[in-house]
């Protein structure tokens, strides 16, 4: 009879807590589909995408997530299959693509990147910031906007405040990314860049793919493909970026137990797939087949990565992002400035 008590008890235990994560989830979902529908319909003077209305959207329902009825489907999307959204992201780059920039462009942006990273935790230190923050800044800007800040915060310590930190980034580098979409193309013009090197400026400094791609192809498609290779190149760097800070971030905490950094299945899985998508992309037979293949698994990081998103948006308050402060500020313009700043010099001396 105990045994029987015990069993039951255990199996309502186990569907309590299916029930709240699909309510975690479905707010999640809620909140994603939300803001896709109202994507298109932003005015062009302010083309948000559906990532940061989603954030928007989800803080301004934060009053209603703290119900812990919602928390455990919002950490399932926060935590595990976030790490799942950002190893589908190796679908869209092809290994080929990148291999036909040549060495001096790559190399030029492996050091711009790497440079703004460590500008971004040089700013923390040098502003007293939490020097996770820096590191949340660096490669949000260095990388790919939010995906890359999204990705970064997997293997960080959950220490006080990651959330609102989070947030601001991804609300910060896409606002800079529309401005720069807007500012960089009159600048490439005024330097006297043709249009390849203008694509591989916009591809090595705007954060955000879509800024990139929409600012390239409004000049040219020569302008649009060198952009959009420069920027997947960038994406691809995104596996040892998260890596080598995951390492640094064990190092700086020591042995305690908030240093067990996120094993980097994720990470793995992200390569495997740049290698699947650079065959299979090349062998014409199945050309078409896996178009709709890698159609759908890009769908499902983008939609994994908006769920991510809003879980981080409804655990964080305004509150919270109004009372950081001009520090954050300045460390975003900061990083922003340096990528820009190197690539700009780079192209001059090798174009």
């Amino acid at each position: 009879m105990e045994g029987s008590i015990s069993i039951r008890g255990s199996r309502y235990a186990q569907t309590a807590r299916h029930r709240d994560a699909i309510a975690g989830i479905g707010l999640a979902a809620f909140v994603s589909v939300i803001a896709v529908l109202l994507a298109p319909h932003m005015p062009k003077a302010l083309p948000l995408p559906a990532m940061v209305i989603a954030l928007v959207l989800a803080i301004s329902l934060h009053a209603l997530a703290r119900n812990s009825l919602f928390q455990p489907g919002l950490a399932l999307c926060a935590k595990p299959l976030l790490r799942w959204a950002v190893a589908l992201l190796g679908m869209r780059v092809a290994i080929g693509d990148i291999i036909n920039l040549g060495a001096p462009v790559a190399i030029m942006v492996i050091v711009s990147m790497a440079a703004t990273i460590a500008a971004g935790i040089g700013i923390a230190k040098l502003l007293k910031q939490n020097v996770f923050f820096g590191m949340l800044v660096g490669s949000a800007t260095a990388v790919c906007g939010a995906s890359a800040a999204l990705a970064t915060s997997t293997v960080l310590p959950n220490y006080k405040g990651r959330d609102t930190d989070v947030a601001f980034v991804v609300v910060g580098v896409n606002l800079l990314a529309t401005l720069a979409m807007l500012a960089y193309p009159p600048l490439c013009h005024y330097l006297g860049f043709d249009d390849k090197t203008t694509g591989i400026m916009l591809g090595g400094t705007i954060h955000d793919v879509a800024q990139v791609v929409g600012a390239g192809y409004a000049i040219s498609d020569t302008a649009g493909n060198a952009a959009a290779i420069v920027k997947l190149f960038r994406v691809f760097l995104l596996l040892p970026v998260v890596l080598i800070l995951g390492f640094y971030v064990s190092q700086l905490i020591g042995k305690r137990e908030e240093a067990r950094v996120a094993m980097p299945t994720f990470a793995i899985m992200f390569l495997v797939l740049c290698i699947i998508n650079s065959i299979c992309s090349s062998i014409p037979a199945i050309a078409e087949s896996y178009d709709v293949v890698k159609s759908v698994t890009v769908g499902l990081s983008t939609w994994g990565l908006l769920l991510a998103i809003s879980a981080i948006g409804l655990n964080t308050s305004m509150k919270a992002i109004t009372n950081l402060g001009w520090r954050h500020i300045v460390n975003l313009l900061g990083t922003t400035l340096v990528i820009g700043t190197l690539m700009t010099v780079g192209l001059l001396y090798i174009r």
